[in-house]
């Protein structure tokens, strides 16, 4: 069966760093990540039919995340092999400040993605497209790429989603702002971060960042704020999101689990606020464990979660 949420960006091979030893000796926990793989990820999870759209290398990085995709239920058939080119790989390292991420991608094989690469037959049998900036801020071609994936998608009737995810190591504030602005212009569900949407716009109260990009076109905004919760900008109406009360220990791909969370109970059929409260869930739930991955929730415990949250609500009043 067909995807119904295809997902475009670039997989990256995680080592995210566990406490010390007690000799002093870092370790560090293999894994997944690569926030368009988490997103597709956290959407398979929570019962959506995904595809994933990319490139990876025939290494071992690369054999390592057809494996993972296929135990997820993620249709990889869209993901092109490059032979000279690796695939990518990052470490997570977590101190005083929070976790911090150290990238090796030059050249991988997601950087090389292009326009011609891009799955029209693909695209126009979904019902959703998902990229993000880091889709995009990897290479030239790459932000061409997804240029040309959500004209396909528009041409379709494919209703587009798009995470700002600005990291400022992969490019210039001005031009990241440029790109991606762009982009949410042709999106129908903007996700942007809040720490991404003050970096790239100036403003840093969220009423004005929500005015922000509801101004850029599309019909569903979600500023995702972290342990704040988010805040739900539709034609009609602005809703906060308040935070799930959780125990977190690495915050590693909670926005992703948020976004595939929150896309998948869009396409299930929910309203976009019963949507964006499950997906707050979703997202501290992740939290609670180490890795981008591992630690994503699948319904029952967001279910639960969500029930435990209620009960526990103070009254109206």
């Amino acid at each position: 069966m067909a995807a119904e949420l295809l997902c475009m960006g670039e997989p990256m091979l995680e080592l995210n760093q566990l406490p010390p030893q007690p000799d002093g000796r870092l370790l560090y926990l293999e894994g997944h990540g690569g926030d368009s793989s988490n997103v597709a990820i956290a959407a398979a999870r929570q019962g959506a039919r995904v595809g994933y759209i990319s490139a990876i290398g025939t290494d071992a990085a690369g054999e390592s995340f057809l494996r993972l995709w296929a135990a997820e239920g993620v249709d990889a058939s869209t993901v092109l092999r490059v032979a000279d080119r690796p695939t990518g790989l990052y470490l997570v390292v977590h101190g005083a400040q929070g976790h911090e991420f150290l990238f090796f991608r030059s050249g991988s094989a997601a950087s090389a993605f292009a326009p011609a690469d891009v799955p029209e037959a693909a695209i126009a049998g979904a019902r959703m497209l998902f990229a993000s900036g880091i889709s995009q801020g990897i290479s030239d071609s790459a932000a061409d790429a997804v240029f040309h994936a959500f004209a396909l998608a528009r041409r379709h009737g494919v209703t587009v989603a798009y995470d700002t995810n600005y990291r400022p190591r992969l490019w210039p504030a001005a031009r990241a702002a440029a790109v991606i602005h762009a982009a949410v212009a042709q999106a129908d569900i903007a996700l942007p971060g809040l720490d991404d949407a003050r970096a790239l716009t100036g403003l840093t109260e969220p009423e004005a960042i929500l005015a922000f990009y509801r101004r850029l076109g599309p019909r569903i905004v979600v500023l995702k704020m972290g342990a704040a919760g988010a805040w739900l900008a539709l034609p009609e109406t602005q809703v906060r999101i308040p935070p799930l009360p959780c125990t977190p220990v690495d915050a590693t791909g909670a926005g992703d689990a948020f976004c595939g969370s929150f896309l998948a109970r869009l396409l299930a059929g929910d309203a976009p606020e019963a949507a964006a409260h499950y997906a707050a869930a979703a997202a501290a739930l992740s939290t609670e464990g180490y890795g981008a991955v591992a630690p994503i929730p699948r319904p029952a415990a967001v279910r639960a979660a969500l029930a435990r949250g209620a009960t526990q609500a103070p009254p109206p009043g």
